[in-house]
């Protein structure tokens, strides 16, 4: 009997979703039918090459990659190549993967899968307009979604793109807002409340390159402009890493917690892209979400670096809490 959860990846590759990509498919757990790529960090022709890029770092290039919509929904698209390279992998300038073709249907395939498969859930690492697009075309089959994770959105944190809001919803407000009030299953938000305790940092990465160099010097060579963002904008020494939580939320969900709540996202005016997060039910609307608040950071990274980087767990129980603060 196969228990393993179907999944669809809907991303925008990007340094971090790169990473969750290695963790969802080194993860027994998952059964990764497709990815599927939106314009976000970089537009979606190059997450989709990018996606190609990691699939083919990890002998994985069975699984489908199907580029989806490049603009959002109404509002002009800003990418975020400032923070992850005019490349979107870090200015690593990976080789190009030929002979293996890039499908130009996700929305189509979105839709198809959920109606070939009762119990389907999807990651969405990137903003949300694929999945806006695909419930506007076929709503019925969106009954077969039995989790929608997003990676996106803010509660108390302050945002990461502007003073309130997170990139992932401000990039696509209209779609954010859209499948919050749409959706009939509830969005597992994981936002920067939780991923900004995710932080990849020298310490870890020379852990990895004592057991695993080879990984090592792959993470490097995608990270190294990120490193370096991190410390011109927030003075953080390491960069945070918010996608492959999203990842190892869907497999463990006891890492996070949080609370039901209705929730919309602004899509005009200086607040444009925040998450409104109704914690005290002011306005007695149905529960739409689930806003997770409290990671247990020291157990992401366990799951992380043995699975990405095979490092075993007895290491890493002597060695992280050694570097990495539960606070």
């Amino acid at each position: 009997m196969n228990d393993r959860q179907k999944v669809i990846i809907d991303c925008d590759p990007g340094i971090d979703d790169s990473l969750a990509l290695m963790l969802a498919l080194t993860s027994p757990e998952l059964e990764v039918v497709g990815i599927t790529t939106v314009s976000g960090n970089v537009p979606s022709d190059m997450g989709a090459k990018n996606a190609l890029k990691i699939l083919n770092h990890l002998d994985r290039l069975d699984i489908p990659v199907y580029q989806g919509a490049s603009l959002p929904l109404k509002r002009d698209y800003v990418d975020a190549m400032d923070t992850h390279g005019k490349d979107g992998l870090g200015e690593s300038y990976l080789p190009e993967v030929s002979g293996v073709p890039i499908h130009d249907n996700a929305i189509e395939f979105i839709n198809q899968t959920l109606a070939d498969n009762p119990n389907l859930t999807i990651i969405a690492l990137g903003p949300l307009t694929n999945i806006a697009l695909a419930h506007q075309a076929q709503p019925d089959v969106w009954n077969n979604c039995t989790r929608f994770v997003s990676m996106g959105g803010n509660f108390k944190s302050f945002g990461n793109c502007s003073p309130v809001a997170e990139y992932n919803y401000w990039c696509d407000p209209d779609a954010a807002n859209y499948v919050y009030q749409h959706l009939p299953v509830k969005i597992e938000m994981i936002g920067l409340d939780v991923t900004r305790k995710i932080v990849l940092t020298p310490n870890i990465l020379e852990l990895i390159h004592q057991v695993n160099p080879e990984q090592a010097d792959f993470i490097r060579k995608i990270t190294r402009f990120y490193f370096d963002f991190h410390w011109k904008y927030e003075k953080v020494i390491g960069c945070v890493i918010n996608d492959p939580l999203a990842v190892a939320y869907t497999i463990f969900p006891e890492l996070c917690t949080g609370f039901d709540s209705h929730a919309e996202i602004e899509t005009k005016g200086i607040s444009i892209g925040q998450s409104v997060v109704d914690e005290m039910n002011f306005w007695h609307k149905p529960v739409n979400s689930h806003i997770l608040t409290e990671v247990n950071n020291l157990r992401f990274m366990q799951i992380f670096l043995q699975r990405t980087c095979s490092i075993n767990s007895e290491l890493l129980e002597k060695i992280l809490p050694q570097l990495i603060s539960e606070e």
